[in-house]
């Protein structure tokens, strides 16, 4: 195809249309043919400019002639949709995600093109097996199909809870594993191919995938969606990017539908971890007609950070101390970003007190802006948070930061239990002495908090 048809091809307003609403809120990216054959890929608008965006058809077209130059190609966006993407920062940040896509990539090939909707046909059964109908929709991509779960089939329960993307890696991890043996059996029964199957949950932070009717990048077609109930229906004519069939109907979902597959895939996947658990088991689930076996990565043992031990033992200290759980939340996460500060600075907090006994050792009481813990003192703000460096940590902020990191690798309410449990366990001056509880509280346990829920799980 020529520059030219590629030109034209992006001038059709459906195509057009269909593009930029399914980038709206995603990171976009562009694949571009320049001179003999390179390949340029875009995900910035300029060295040192923000991530690409596409919010609107206009915005596309600005593209076309901004970067014509490269001659563009190929449309991609990325799985999650963000709050917000004006710096390169903004991509990085796990609390800036929204919404995530779950998304099973099927391999195959052009010529075997039924034998791969045969495969996907095995995930679709189970997404229905659990309730989930209205919110899949699949892409023909070029040489395989991705099935797609709409990023709104969960509820804002669930998302408020949970980070997206840990929603949307476990989901897909979930159902691999639970149907890698049918999937094994299926590749098994086919002729071989000129290429292999492969079915793999590529789900990661930067992760973007082919958008509605965009061109492919080598071959003349483009990725057209369409509903489970078309499977039978699909031929691969309809990717014919002068004649192309397409249905727009890969908006529709139905919130809520994919909770109770969620629930599941969370308590035994886990979520994604590799952004601030660098020590997490990580399943790829690619099964392959060469192999036959599902190929799993592990790249260390699983834990809970230093960070969020700290802020939990804090958390349940203060709550023995005072029966207290919201204040709790907003003295735990105070003082994990003071120590974790304090690391880095080598400084000292707050003065210390001296204590006459145990009964004034507990105090609930002010003193100026600091609020004691035993012998440890801490800022508090006007509205009864503690504070520190001119913000302060609320329960809603502990939530975000700290339950839910531990949810993505054990239950919460156990890691909660285990605490309380553990430091009702020591001698009272580790709760009220501040180097005490450093040292005979904290230390000891900070890299293997983990066993001890563990053991409480059974």
């Amino acid at each position: 195809m020529e520059f030219s048809d590629v030109l034209k091809f992006y001038s059709n307003p459906k195509v057009k249309k269909e593009i930029s609403e399914y980038c709206k809120e995603r990171w976009a990216a562009i694949e571009c043919a320049y001179k003999e054959g390179k390949r340029v890929f875009l995900r910035y608008m300029g060295r040192g400019g923000p991530p690409l965006t596409i919010n609107s058809t206009e915005e596309l077209g600005n593209l076309m002639k901004r970067f014509k130059v490269l001659r563009p190609r190929t449309f991609y966006a990325s799985i999650n949709k963000y709050m917000t993407l004006k710096s390169v920062e903004d991509t990085d940040n796990m609390d800036n995600i929204r919404f995530s896509s779950p998304i099973w990539d099927v391999d195959g090939s052009e010529t075997l093109w039924r034998e791969t909707l045969d495969i996907a046909e095995t995930i679709i059964n189970y997404l229905e097996s659990e309730g989930v109908e209205k919110s899949i929709f699949l892409k023909w991509s070029g040489r395989g199909v991705h099935i797609h779960l709409n990023e709104k089939a969960f509820s804002s329960e669930i998302l408020d809870r949970y980070n997206p993307l840990d929603v949307a890696f476990s989901v897909v991890e979930y159902i691999l594993r639970k149907k890698s043996s049918e999937i094994r059996e299926k590749i098994g029964s086919y002729e071989p191919g000129k290429r292999i199957f492969k079915v793999e949950n590529k789900i990661d932070l930067k992760r973007v995938f082919t958008c509605p009717l965009s061109l492919h990048r080598e071959k003349d077609l483009c990725c057209v969606c369409f509903k489970p109930s078309e499977i039978q229906e699909f031929s691969i004519e309809w990717t014919n990017p002068y004649n192309f069939r397409h249905n727009s109907d890969w908006r529709v979902y139905a919130e809520g539908e994919a909770d109770n597959l969620a629930l599941k895939a969370l308590s035994e996947v886990r979520g994604y971890r590799q952004w601030t658990l660098k020590h997490s088991v990580v399943s790829v689930g690619k099964i392959t007609r060469k192999t036959g076996k599902r190929r799993v990565e592990a790249l260390a043992k699983q834990r809970l950070g230093r960070f969020q031990v700290m802020a939990l033992l804090q958390a349940a200290r203060f709550y023995i101390l005072t029966g207290d759980e919201e204040k709790a939340k907003s003295f735990g996460l105070n003082r994990a970003i003071f120590y974790a500060w304090a690391k880095h600075r080598r400084v000292r907090g707050p003065p210390l007190r001296s204590l006459t006994g145990e009964k004034e050792a507990a105090v609930k009481r002010k003193e100026g802006k600091l609020m004691y813990v035993g012998d440890e003192g801490a800022y508090i703000s006007e509205n009864g948070w503690f504070a520190i460096g001119g913000s302060e940590q609320t329960p809603k902020d502990y939530q975000r930061e700290i339950e839910r990191k531990i949810n993505a690798v054990v239950p919460y309410s156990k890691a909660w239990e285990a605490a309380v449990k553990y430091l009702k366990g020591l001698p009272n001056d580790a709760l009220l002495r501040q180097q005490k509880f450093f040292n005979s509280a904290y230390k000891p346990v900070r890299d293997k908090f983990l066993e001890i829920v563990t053991r409480q799980l059974g």
